[in-house]
């Protein structure tokens, strides 16, 4: 989702840094998005990786504009799941992969917009299960928790700093295609549950434009929102 839109920023004008914990992938990202990008590598849970790509921002385009959050993701692989099941490592671990990288970037842009003394603009990634759960195929409690907290967060911190002109938003998708869950029971699940453009998964794309529309000017008296992009997710039973 950070690749497509950062293609979608790059194609409207922007000059973008992007940030991967893959080297190969940071390569192919520079190369795909050509001079107007930097990739860098880095892991969002460490304290200095926003900071050190922010700064890199400044040095390269004379410029820090904007900030789109969206590291993150399942963390069923540390044991996140049903709460009868979870375990304090998979609740730590995914915690710190959905909320504490998060917090630690939005300091990170706050930090710079206010020392720089101008208007800025931070989007922030959530998910439509923080407000519409399914048990069943999506209990993953802990990574619920993170994300509804990114709501909560995200309006907080958008009322303190609107004063400074410095806006604070958030995108909240449904069920995005992705590897695992090439599964057919969920894919029966989402054609009936995800019921536009035929019933489908969402694909990266489907958010670049509302990642255009709080990323760019055209969004500059809007804070504190969030956007559900979620193919009909919460319209259906």
């Amino acid at each position: 989702m950070g690749f497509s839109a950062a293609k979608a920023f790059v194609k409207h004008g922007a000059n973008v840094v992007v940030v991967g914990r893959n080297p190969e992938n940071c390569l192919v990202a520079e190369l795909q998005l050509g001079s107007q990008s930097r990739a860098k590598q880095g892991d969002a849970t460490q304290p200095n990786t926003a900071l050190e790509a922010i700064q890199l921002c400044i040095r390269e385009f004379g410029s820090f504009d904007g900030l789109y959050h969206v590291a993150g993701g399942s963390g069923k692989k540390f044991g996140d799941g049903p709460l009868h099941q979870l375990t304090l490592s998979g609740w730590n671990n995914t915690l710190d992969l959905n909320l504490t990288s998060l917090m630690l970037s939005n300091q990170a842009a706050v930090q710079a917009f206010l020392g720089m003394g101008k208007s800025g603009t931070i989007l922030n990634m959530s998910s439509a299960l923080d407000f519409t759960p399914f048990p069943g195929h999506f209990s993953a409690h802990a990574y619920a928790t993170a994300k509804s907290a990114v709501l909560g967060f995200s309006k907080s911190i958008a009322a303190t700093y609107a004063p400074n002109n410095i806006r604070i938003n958030v995108l909240a998708p449904s069920i995005i295609e992705s590897p695992e869950n090439k599964d057919q029971q969920i894919e029966e699940f989402i054609s009936a549950k995800q019921t536009l453009n035929g019933g489908r998964f969402g694909l990266p794309a489907d958010l670049d434009g509302a990642a255009i529309y709080f990323m760019s000017d055209m969004s500059k008296f809007t804070t504190g929102q969030i956007l559900t992009v979620d193919g009909g997710w919460n319209l259906t039973e």
